[in-house]
């Protein structure tokens, strides 16, 4: 694996998915993608999560809401829900952080200790729970057992995605130092571009 990204394609795009292990930065791309595009951000996770961890009944309702617009970036999640149909057959680009195991840990230990210790309000009032939570060993309850029972889901499901969707452009990032500079050289969306 290196760092090269010359022949990736610089963009810009005007719809994009991000796959990716629990924990790997899918969010915090997103963003970045959005500032570089002039795209808007949907937090998936925003749109499934109700108040009380339970999930929205209007869920797919607003993912189609928003997948019918003209630009966006949002993280690819929730494919078993139904979330994979509508997004995918509107997607132009999908970005796939591949990173090692130990990064992805680490960025989720790291994440999850913080959200628990200082409380930060996630989506609609839901807070993360008591650190205490991370020796459960239910993925129900614990992210750190979810994003372990996990950890294969986009090299086994991606292949079979890519099939589905041969109009998307793929971009796999298999290191934080690509990803960087992967974005360090997209062609920025004129702020007179119209939207």
């Amino acid at each position: 694996m290196t760092d090269a990204v010359s022949d990736f394609p610089t963009g810009p795009f005007d719809r994009v998915l991000i796959a990716g292990l629990t924990g790997s930065g899918k969010t915090t791309l997103a963003r970045r993608l959005a500032g570089v595009w002039g795209l808007s951000h949907v937090e998936i996770d925003g749109l499934y999560h109700g108040p009380g961890w339970v999930p929205r009944a209007s869920f797919l309702d607003d993912v189609a809401r928003f997948a019918a617009t003209d630009r966006w970036v949002t993280e690819w999640q929730y494919t078993s829900k139904g979330a994979g149909d509508i997004l995918e057959p509107r997607a132009e680009l999908a970005v796939w952080l591949d990173y090692p195991w130990r990064v992805a840990r680490r960025r989720l230990v790291r994440r999850t200790v913080a959200r628990s210790v200082t409380r930060k309000e996630l989506w609609n009032g839901n807070r993360e729970g008591s650190p205490l939570r991370l020796i459960d060993r239910d993925p129900e309850k614990n992210i750190l057992a979810w994003q372990r029972k996990t950890r294969n889901n986009w090299r086994e499901r991606m292949p079979a995605a890519l099939e589905r969707n041969p109009h998307l452009t793929l971009v796999r990032l298999e290191s934080p130092a690509q990803t960087n500079a992967w974005v360090a050289g997209l062609t920025r969306r004129s702020p007179t571009s119209p939207r």
